[in-house]
């Protein structure tokens, strides 16, 4: 039995953990609209979205966090997906919103999917970047997640990291810190930019088109009644994790041979100058 001086100490590590246990979707998310096409299935084990000529669906976490890492195991729209967009992202409400995203851009049968990544600061995007993933996404689950701590957003593929969006609130640049977050997940019809910018349509004939995740972990400081549950620390890894240098260099192998656009690089796009994290480490 634990002595009375180590229960605090439990209990603090308990309250930051407690969520990470839990992958049954019935107990962490609910499905939010779609009329039906989006199932929790296998006990809880499952969740499918599916998207046609009617609607698409979308399901988020039932829980709110203020830091986090996410991870979920996700297979992606097979065949002709050209038209459609699977998106699972952090977001708080509001004008001037918080916002992490990856968004998977389907593709015509053989062709490869577009990885879209995207940070959001006060309402403030146009920070994206994308990539073609070295795997075929629907064949397989694959493990894509977010970390979130206050000095970095990390998303990872498989547990590699493909970019470090980091904290540099010293120059003036803003970071999601004050607006607690929900996990989101949608399968949704964008066929006026998504593939080739709008110029290959969805084709219906191929509806309904499915998306599967499995293994939703919430590693989080769960936000409820103005609160953290992390209090004001919290010693879990991913709170002050860091790519130290072999992912640094994981990264940078990922980028230079995988990414297909980068904000960072866009002059055409910036005639008055690249935004200013661009051009910090």
């Amino acid at each position: 039995m634990a002595s009375s001086s180590l229960l605090p100490c439990l209990l603090t590590l308990f309250l930051c953990i407690k969520i990470s246990l839990a992958t049954n979707f019935y107990q962490t998310t609910e499905i939010t609209w779609g009329n039906g096409r989006g199932q929790i299935l296998n006990n809880g084990d499952l969740l499918t979205l599916s998207l046609d000529k009617t609607s698409g669906s979308g399901f988020q976490s039932k829980n709110e966090y203020l830091y986090a890492k996410i991870d979920m195991d996700i297979k992606l729209v097979p065949g002709n997906s050209a038209g459609t967009v699977t998106a699972y992202y952090l977001s708080s409400q509001g004008s001037t919103h918080d916002e992490i995203d990856f968004e998977f851009l389907g593709n015509l049968s053989g062709d490869p999917y577009t990885l879209h990544t995207n940070v959001f600061t006060q309402g403030k995007g146009n920070r994206e970047q994308q990539f073609r993933l070295w795997f075929n996404p629907t064949v397989n689950f694959h493990k894509y997640s977010v970390v979130w701590n206050p000095q970095h957003i990390i998303f990872l593929v498989d547990d590699k990291p493909i970019r470090d969006f980091k904290n540099h609130e010293s120059q003036g640049i803003a970071f999601p810190k004050n607006q607690p977050m929900r996990m989101y997940s949608s399968l949704w019809d964008a066929e006026d930019w998504a593939t080739r910018g709008g110029l290959v349509k969805t084709d219906w004939s191929q509806a309904p088109f499915t998306a599967s995740y499995q293994n939703f972990n919430e590693n989080a400081c769960v936000w409820s009644s103005g609160s953290s549950s992390c209090g004001s620390s919290n010693s879990q890894p991913w709170f002050n994790q860091e790519l130290d240098t072999a992912n640094q260099a994981t990264m940078k192998s990922v980028q230079e041979k995988y990414m297909i656009y980068n904000y960072c690089t866009d002059v055409k796009r910036f005639p008055q100058g690249l935004p200013p994290e661009c051009s910090l480490p």
